[in-house]
């Protein structure tokens, strides 16, 4: 049976302290500083491409004929794409298991380590490799799998921390408005590199690494990853717990094990959905600088700062849906019909003419049907499905759940990755976008049962009141 959400109008905002307020705030910017490094290779793609071929600037550098990586930018751009690819697969992998960890060890501890560990990649990567003039294939590789291990640390590990802290009374409403701490993070990090590429992009790689480490120790010493640690024991409404203010011991619940997890009611088909969606989400997320750069020929600080309105979209879209999805007491009707819509978006974008504004409108409404979708699956949905009935006795599935979700998630955006590289330089971006369209409808097909079950359980619920009336 689909549990029924109560409704944000209920004044559920009550009930939260500061402390609520600064777990929130410490997670969602933790995540923000995390993508906005993560942003940075992206939107430095075409000078990192520049660097790596033959150009009138450097064909004459000793330096760089030592260092010879690719003999045209076609070939640089694979790589790059073969780099994205490696880096969504060492993710993929890195969520499923850090998501078990993250449900055994302490959550601050996990998602500290993550947070500075993968700074000190990300400087090693970008800035030190330029600041030594060496350039190596192998050790690109090398450094972007261990950058994916570390980074797939923390969203497992904020997820939960924010599951643990804020019930499903509102749910929706407040984690899609902390999801936004992705989108946040991609328009910092598009800031932050444009406003120093001029230096060179190994800046870029600078600020945002230094900026993501001391996050890190921020959030070391600062942060509270469940009331339990104040004393508080408040959400027992929703999981079958006692109330707050019992004062009876609690057992502390164990950790559910990974095959138990993945055979969770909706764990497998959301994942599916999100490994689709995520493809289309992540796609924008690598490629949408570089697209705007090379396909219109703007400056490539043009680009990334007009590529930021894709996520004040998506930003809008997950918190709006999440509400509405909070008033219906469902979520998979509104996913329904906002990707049915991301569909025609999709198509609108690809015809979009060679003028920013217009270009920035467009943008945003696909980041609305597109962004607001990826964003409420892998929170606000991942936080129902870890702290579902079925976990009654067991209820430290959360991190566990959503490492399964984004993992799965990121094995398609990884695989997509590479073909959005392939299709481009094979058949061109108009068929990137036909691509997408097919992906976003595949999502819509896995959690079609989902979708029925939840209508019919609307019109019940719709028949119970008429006849109570």
């Amino acid at each position: 049976v689909t549990p029924v959400m109560s409704s944000p109008c209920c004044g559920f905002l009550a009930q939260y302290t500061h402390h609520h307020l600064v777990a929130f705030l410490l997670t969602f910017f933790s995540y923000v500083l995390l993508h906005a490094s993560r942003k940075t290779f992206s939107n430095v793609k075409v000078s990192i491409s520049a660097q790596w071929t033959p150009s009138v600037q450097n064909a004459s550098s000793p330096t760089w004929e030592k260092n010879n990586l690719f003999a045209d930018s076609d070939e640089a751009t694979l790589f790059l794409g073969v780099l994205d690819t490696i880096f969504l697969f060492s993710y993929a992998v890195g969520l499923y298991m850090s998501g078990v960890i993250g449900d055994r060890m302490n959550l601050r501890y996990v998602l500290s380590f993550g947070l500075c560990g993968s700074a000190i990649v990300e400087f090693v990567f970008g800035t030190l490799t330029e600041w030594l003039q060496f350039y190596n294939i192998y050790l690109y590789c090398g450094l972007w799998v261990l950058n994916g291990l570390l980074q797939s640390a923390v969203w497992p590990c904020v997820v939960a921390v924010m599951g643990n802290w804020f019930g499903k009374s509102g749910r929706g409403f407040v984690f899609g408005l902390w999801s936004a701490c992705a989108s946040v993070g991609n328009i910092l990090g598009a800031f932050l590199a444009s406003s120093v590429l001029k230096y060179g992009y190994e800046y870029a790689f600078l600020v945002t690494s230094v900026l993501q480490f001391a996050g890190g120790v921020v959030v070391f010493f600062g942060l509270l990853t469940s009331p339990k640690e104040v004393g508080e024991y408040w959400e027992g409404e929703e999981e079958g717990s006692e109330e707050q203010g019992d004062e009876e011991p609690r057992e502390t619940p164990k950790a559910i094990g990974f095959c138990q997890a993945f055979c969770l009611p909706g764990v497998l088909p959301y994942s599916l959905a999100y490994a689709c969606l995520k493809l289309v989400n992540y796609s924008f997320f690598f490629w949408l600088p570089f697209y705007l750069s090379r396909n219109f020929g703007w400056k490539e600080a043009q680009a990334d700062r007009l590529s930021v309105w894709y996520d004040v979209g998506g930003i809008i879209g997950g918190t709006i849906q999440g509400l509405i999805s909070d008033c219906m007491g469902k979520r998979a009707p509104v996913l329904a019909v906002s990707l049915l819509l991301a569909m025609g978006a999709l198509v609108g974008y690809s015809h979009s003419p060679p003028d920013q504004v217009v270009n920035a409108a467009l943008l945003a409404t696909t980041g609305f049907f597109i962004g607001g979708p990826s964003n409420m699956i892998s929170s606000a949905i991942s936080a129902d499905l870890g702290r579902q009935e079925a976990l009654r006795g067991s209820q430290e599935a959360l991190a566990t759940v959503t490492g399964i979700v984004d993992g799965t998630g990121s094995i398609g955006a990884a695989a997509g990755q590479y073909l959005v590289s392939l299709i481009e330089s094979k058949l061109g971006w108009m068929c990137v976008f036909y691509f997408f369209i097919v992906m976003t409808g595949g999502s819509i097909v896995f959690i079609l049962p989902l979708i029925v079950t939840e209508i019919r359980a609307m019109w019940r619920d719709r028949q119970a009141r008429t006849h109570q009336l």
